[in-house]
């Protein structure tokens, strides 16, 4: 099932309550190991920082030789990212003071503070995924034409997307999505702006968290920029590009999570979620996020445990369950309008071109690949 049939879904505790009890223990319990990864790629950052320092040094014709760190870097933001997420879902870091610096630190080279993620991602997106109340989907044709829709407009993946901006939006995009969201609950809070997705708010007690934990991260950023002596090079090597390339390939992930699927007022996450299949090596390199409709099933799973999961989905559910390659995920997005008419039907800014959401299992990898 492809087109939302409203009728016809089922809850995310519906398919947990099914798929539980057929998998091991031990893919629930909290796995402490992967704290390390976190810790890891922070050190990678450091280091590439520390050899940065000295590339005033560096005759300029060898400075290219510096690229491969650049892209160890990129690499270590998009795992910042992905093991800090994974970190938040789950009970790996028992002290909430500990857990609340670790994961600072892990969000602040995506400048999320992390009162905010819990707060966007934990609670909006995974009880409402999908729905007219998820700050993460599609911006709706009725929305009204502000710069927030604006912006996605000319940045997202869409058969309307102008290639340039595409390619800044890549490095761009998160920055946007998290200063939407931060400028929404820092000055309004009431849900009243009309520029985010949807406009969520939160408590006064964690409003005031996350304006300390931004600053905090303005610190830390500003830290970065005196131990590179402010040049211009360092800055644009080791903090900018490994910033756009991390943030780039980390929205590819996020772009085929849900922008492809129908909007579902149920949250039925095998309707309105996605996984995709990449090459072994990036599931290894980016612990199984590609592996999406099963982190919405089971948030705090542990992610060595998500390809179990994805055998009996495709075992129980298999007129359901998403599951496309990677390159043709991409593909269909450029072939899709991306603003919802309702909830199985894209159109594009003018609101003259009509696109019902694609049929994913058409387009599903054999199960033998």
């Amino acid at each position: 099932m492809n087109i939302a049939d409203q009728n016809d879904l089922m809850t995310q505790a519906d398919y947990a309550k099914k798929l539980r009890p057929l998998l091991p223990a031990a893919a629930f319990q909290a796995d402490p190991q992967k704290i390390w990864i976190l810790l890891i790629n922070m050190a990678i950052m450091i280091v590439g920082w520390a050899i940065a320092s000295y590339l005033d040094r560096w005759q300029w014709q060898y400075l290219w030789l510096y690229l491969p760190i650049t892209l160890c870097m990129a690499n270590s933001i998009i795992l910042l990212l992905f093991s800090t997420h994974d970190l938040m879902h789950s009970a790996a870091i028992a002290n909430p003071v500990i857990r609340r610096i670790v994961s600072l630190l892990g969000l602040t080279m995506l400048w999320m503070p992390p009162t905010l993620w819990k707060a966007v991602h934990n609670r909006e997106h995974h009880s409402t995924t999908n729905s007219h109340q998820d700050p993460d989907r599609n911006y709706l044709a009725s929305q009204p034409n502000n710069w927030g829709k604006w912006i996605q407009n000319l940045f997202v993946p869409s058969s309307e997307v102008n290639p340039f901006f595409l390619a800044i939006g890549m490095g761009h995009a998160w920055g946007m999505h998290a200063f939407r969201n931060l400028t929404s609950v820092l000055f309004f809070n009431n849900q009243s702006a009309q520029y985010p997705v949807f406009a969520f708010s939160v408590s006064e007690k964690e409003r005031k968290a996350i304006a300390i934990e931004l600053l905090v991260m303005i610190g830390l950023h500003s830290l970065i920029f005196v131990g590179l002596g402010f040049s211009p090079i360092k800055i644009l090597l080791s903090y900018f590009l490994p910033i756009w390339l991390g943030h780039a390939g980390l929205m590819f992930y996020i772009y085929t999570n849900h922008l492809l699927c129908p909007m579902t007022e149920v949250n039925d996450v095998l309707a309105n979620s996605l996984s995709i299949r990449v090459p072994r090596i990036f599931d290894i390199l980016h612990i199984n996020f590609s592996y999406h409709t099963e982190h919405h099933i089971f948030p705090g799973m542990n992610p060595n445990y998500y390809p179990m999961a994805q055998e009996l989905l495709l075992t129980l559910y298999p007129e359901k369950y998403n599951l496309v390659n990677a390159g043709k995920a991409w593909q269909l997005l450029m072939a899709t309008p991306r603003h919802y008419v309702d909830s199985n039907t894209f159109t594009d800014w003018s609101g003259t071109k009509l696109v019902k959401c694609p049929d994913l299992h058409q387009h599903a990898p054999s199960l033998k690949t």
